[in-house]
């Protein structure tokens, strides 16, 4: 069987990968936490406290040690709060503590207070047995000083966030945003609120693309719309490379006559690669204009939403210095039968129903609605054919989004 001209999926991805390791951004900002979430860490963050700072109470109930248990029922010598400092455990005396509350030096057990009998005289009777550190929640548990606690490269989400925030950090250093010019092709595009000409549509890829980008951290170029003269698209170019980190397009790049943003690629750029063994997104071209990289998806939005889902999307990652730019995906039951073996990698819009991927009914690439309906993408791999109840992967939207 001879070799199909079209490129795998895993080539392509390790092709963009290649460029992105050779393109990655060096300059870094300082943002506040508030504005941090979504970006990338420029530099390690190194821990400049034990995390807890010291021993603390896991339970609400009563601090003591352990050696002074013969002399029970033990009265309560002080009260430890939540941000209280303690003094030193008396002898023979036990402490009343709350959760959160640093542990008495001297006291080496805290026993929750449901496992205690209150005396009259308001000493305290220790019901159940006993062990050292019980219930304490030693200094360090979490990180010890100079531990790395996120790597540079970690794209920043709450959690994250949270953990600076622990150390104290109002302020972190990450990867400044990259510039994506997003430049749509075709005279048939209006931008939405403006009448419709006869032969026209809406420009939807705009929308969705403009709000995955800032998702990825990236600060938008908001280039227009070019129509489909290759003059004019090759002085659009020119002028974008001044000031982007990368043009992201839509449309343009089959091999029709109205095509012209690939056959400026072709002609005048640096072709990376153009054609992929995938549907829908067959037509993905990727390559350089100057110094500048292009990466132009297909104009069907379901096209576009697939090759930028699984290939710009990490593209776009790995030069914030992500290193795993993979989204997570995992085996599903196909509630389908799949009949068709093609010759490219396709990827269907799916909604996970009782454990079971249920297809959309229009799986066409010029169809947008199926992805509100359905909650990922399920990929049938070349060549291939699967009965009802077949394993294949799945990709959650949530994960590419």
């Amino acid at each position: 069987m001879s070799r199909s001209p079209l490129m795998p999926v895993e080539d392509a991805l390790e092709q963009l990968l290649l460029m992105a390791n050779e393109q990655q951004l060096a300059d870094s900002e300082v943002l506040a936490l508030d504005e941090a979430r979504g970006r990338v860490l420029a530099s390690d963050l190194v821990a400049t406290l034990d995390l807890p700072p010291w021993p603390n109470s896991a339970m609400d109930g009563y601090a003591l040690n352990l050696a002074d248990l013969d002399q029970q029922p033990l009265a309560v010598s002080q009260r430890v709060y939540a941000g209280a400092a303690p003094e030193v455990l008396l002898p023979g005396t036990c402490a009343r503590i709350f959760t959160g509350a640093p542990v008495p030096p001297g006291a080496n057990c805290v026993e929750m207070q449901e496992n205690i009998e209150v005396l009259d005289d308001g000493r305290v009777r220790f019901l159940q047995p006993l062990k050292v550190e019980q219930n304490i929640r030693a200094q360090g548990q979490e990180n010890r000083v100079g531990d790395i606690l996120l790597r540079a490269g970690k794209r920043l989400g709450p959690f994250e966030l949270a953990v600076a925030a622990g150390q104290g950090l109002a302020q972190l250093h990450v990867v400044r945003r990259p510039r994506v010019a997003l430049l749509s092709t075709g005279d048939e595009l209006v931008e939405p609120g403006l009448p419709l000409r006869p032969g026209s549509i809406y420009n939807s890829n705009r929308v969705l693309l403009g709000h995955w980008l800032r998702e990825l951290g990236c600060e938008v170029i908001d280039a227009g719309i070019l129509p489909d003269h290759p003059a004019q698209t090759r002085l659009k170019l020119e002028q974008l490379q001044v000031s982007a980190d990368l043009i992201l397009t839509t449309g343009g790049v089959s091999a029709g006559d109205a095509d012209c943003l690939g056959q400026v690629l072709r002609d005048s750029g640096k072709p990376l690669l153009w054609k992929l063994a995938i549907k829908p997104g067959k037509p993905l071209t990727v390559g350089h204009f100057g110094t500048v990289p292009v990466i132009g998806l297909p104009g069907n939005p379901t096209s576009a939403l697939v090759t930028f889902g699984l290939l710009a999307r990490p593209y776009l990652l790995r030069i914030q210095g992500v290193e795993d730019v993979m989204p997570l995906s995992f085996t599903v039951d196909t509630g389908f039968d799949w009949h068709k073996a093609g010759g490219r990698r396709e990827y269907l819009r799916v909604k996970l129903e009782a454990g079971r991927a249920v297809l959309y009914p229009n799986q066409s690439s010029g169809v947008l609605l199926g992805a509100t309906w359905a909650d990922g993408l399920v990929e049938i791999p070349e060549n291939s054919t699967h009965n009802l109840g077949d394993p294949l992967r799945f990709i959650p939207f949530n994960e590419l989004f």
